[in-house]
């Protein structure tokens, strides 16, 4: 049984006009001191079904008018007949006409008055009834909205801030797109929680960093912290576009009539070079984590090759150094939602986290874990803090082994070098297939097999110090699990979840709006090496994380790779190894040139996040290798997909 703790020291949330609430949509049961939790009482067939228009205060497209933003809502009925205000869980979204919102792509569809019928997914279904009032918003430029997205800047960040404003009546919203007659949010109290996968997860996080009074709570899934992170890693490209080709894909016909001078600014200010610009720096939310007030619920895969782990990791390092509160989920899959890897646990840990923040019921979530990660899948193991305390930042060191390129890896420092030459064919799976044969392609180190378990969480920095032949080379550091596992197959199509024709049903349905859904189940794979943290760079921003440089062939350089966030447990009999390469191929893109790299073993070194510290890595590798141990490990998931270079889709 996990050992319950408080993770940290929460608001008081209950104040006279949220007690009133709490107490009328309590149980008798509950009020007589049983668990308490919003109960289903209200008629969602019979619910408010409106559209405002929220004036943002910009004018995105140049037309000469402040752009206003599409918020559709769905709220009880009964609470404003009785008086009583209604928090709000709210997700902006670009997706929800141009592709659609989970698993079975749901778009919203309207009525003839142009009321919403279907609101994607089943926040809606679910929490109507018990007392929340959902609001979706369509981001500037999509959809209904005016104005242009701009991926993750001001218009974006502002279409959902500014509807925060309204409900706490500090904006003007509109019956109509065009009109002059005003609306107020009379029916609820302000107090708002936002939610979303991906993009909309998102927006989610650059809202919170504005510190915008109102939000109570964020629940980000799959989300990105620093636009500049998804796009590269320190200079290395990861894809061959950048964010004006995203906003392409999610703009209105309206929007890409009146938004070339936002699209040229996404082409001038993002070069391919990876240079950090005033772009980068106005989508840049980790920086303003000390202006967040809301508690954020975060959800990551630990697979996850869109919205790569890292973006989780450095927002959530930023979130506990200004001692923001939290929850996190980490899963085995790729870019998943828990709706479809953890359903019935996911459902009741959102609805009492919820109840938690927005109503101020005393459910105990806070005194729980703060962390649930998918060790195996379906199977979960908690943590009272993450990372785990007593974890410390311990360096390992590579070494020449008895082959060129398989070395090995311990505490100590050691001299010698490896050489490896750019193989922009192969991946980190063809690399982790040969990890104890010499090839051309990458300098592998390895442990002998485990007497222990070791668990690495966090993230982890290696340290390359490399010379080039050539004038330019990127470079790629993983870690590796060396060893027999079943895992969800994240390289898979659907990243590690099979769909299934059953449905369950979440809530109450309507003719137009069904709270059921498919169900899923794990997709699996059987495997002898699990790749599970991942950094990037191009060499020649060895002066500056923010600007590159022409490399001078045959000089010696030094730069810091900062590999992904993630929670794993290499287990006794395994063996860990570092591998450092060119190119990984699908992950980040070649650099101009092929070269080879020549890597100082004295000046390399990884600095990876172990629970027990350095005292727990000599205990695993100390003594004889362990009975049953392999030598060499064929098999593992596929190559890395080049994936949609659309966050949520």
């Amino acid at each position: 049984m996990p050992i319950r703790m408080r993770l940290t020291t929460w608001r008081s949330l209950v104040t006279t006009a949220t007690a009133v609430l709490t107490a009328a949509l309590l149980t008798p049961a509950a009020a007589h001191g049983a668990p308490r939790e919003s109960q289903p009482v209200h008629s969602y067939a019979n619910a408010v079904r409106e559209a405002v228009w929220v004036d943002t205060g910009l004018d995105g497209d140049g037309d000469g008018r402040t752009d206003r933003v599409a918020a559709d809502i769905v709220r009880p009925r009964e609470p404003a007949r009785q008086a009583r205000k209604v928090p709000v869980i709210m997700d902006a979204s670009p997706y929800y006409s141009c592709c659609g919102r989970g698993n079975e792509s749901q778009k919203k569809t309207y009525d003839a008055s142009g009321h919403v019928v279907q609101m994607p997914l089943f926040y809606d279904n679910y929490f109507v009834p018990r007392g929340y009032a959902f609001v979706g918003v369509d981001l500037a430029g999509t959809n209904r909205s005016d104005g242009c997205v701009d991926v993750g800047g001001h218009f974006d960040i502002q279409s959902a801030k500014a509807v925060i404003d309204w409900l706490n009546g500090r904006a003007k919203a509109y019956t109509t797109r065009t009109g002059s007659t005003t609306v107020k949010a009379t029916w609820t109290n302000g107090r708002t929680g936002m939610i979303g996968k991906s993009w909309d997860g998102t927006i989610a996080n650059g809202v919170a960093a504005t510190g915008v009074k109102g939000l109570k709570t964020i629940v980000p899934i799959s989300a990105i912290s620093s636009w500049y992170d998804y796009y590269f890693a320190k200079g290395a490209p990861l894809y061959d576009s950048g964010p004006d080709r995203l906003s392409d894909y999610v703009d209105s016909p309206e929007a890409r009539a009146k938004c070339a001078a936002v699209q040229k600014k996404l082409v001038d200010e993002a070069p391919r070079s990876g240079d950090w610009t005033s772009l980068w720096t106005e989508r840049d939310y980790v920086k303003d984590a000390g202006r967040v007030k809301a508690s954020v619920f975060l959800v990551h895969g630990l697979q996850d090759l869109n919205v790569r782990t890292k973006h989780f990791g450095q927002w959530w390092d930023a979130l506990a150094r200004n001692g923001v509160e939290r929850k996190i989920w980490l899963s085995q899959t790729g870019h998943v939602d828990p709706f479809d890897f953890r359903r019935a646990t996911w459902v009741d840990t959102l609805h009492r986290w919820f109840d938690h923040e927005l109503l101020g019921y005393d459910n105990g979530i806070d005194r729980e874990p703060m962390a649930d990660i998918e060790r195996h899948p379906d199977q979960w193991v908690t943590s009272k803090a993450w990372p785990p305390r007593g974890t410390q930042a311990t360096t390992l060191r590579p070494a020449p082994g008895t082959q060129a390129g398989v070395g090995t890896l311990g505490l100590h420092k050691a001299r010698g070098t490896e050489t490896f030459t750019d193989n922009r064919q192969l991946s980190e799976t063809d690399w982790a297939a040969r990890i104890d044969t010499p090839t051309a392609d990458k300098a592998g180190f390895v442990t002998k097999p485990l007497g222990h378990d070791l668990r690495l969480s966090g993230s982890s920095k290696v340290t390359v110090t490399a010379t080039p032949t050539t004038s330019t080379a990127h470079l790629s550091a993983v870690l590796v699990d060396l060893g027999p596992d079943t895992i969800r197959d994240y390289a898979d199509a659907a990243e590690g979840i099979t769909t299934l024709t059953d449905r369950t049903c979440w809530g109450a349905s309507t003719s137009g709006d069904s709270a059921c859904f498919k169900e899923t189940k794990a997709r699996t794979a059987a495997v002898d090496y699990t790749v599970f943290s991942r950094g990037w760079a191009d060499l020649g921003n060895y002066a500056s994380d923010r600007k590159g440089l022409p490399l001078t062939p045959g000089k010696a350089y030094t730069i810091t790779l900062d590999l992904a966030a993630t929670d794993h447990v290499v287990p006794k009999g395994h063996r860990l190894a570092l591998i450092v390469a060119g190119t990984d191929k699908d992950l980040i893109d070649p650099p101009s040139s092929t070269p080879t790299l020549t890597l100082d073993l004295s000046g390399t070194s990884a600095k990876v996040p172990l629970v027990g510290g350095a005292a727990a890595f000599a205990r695993a590798t100390a003594g004889p290798a362990s009975a049953g141990s392999t030598a060499r490990t064929p098999g593992g998931v596929g190559a890395p997909r080049t994936v949609h270079r659309i966050p949520g889709h």
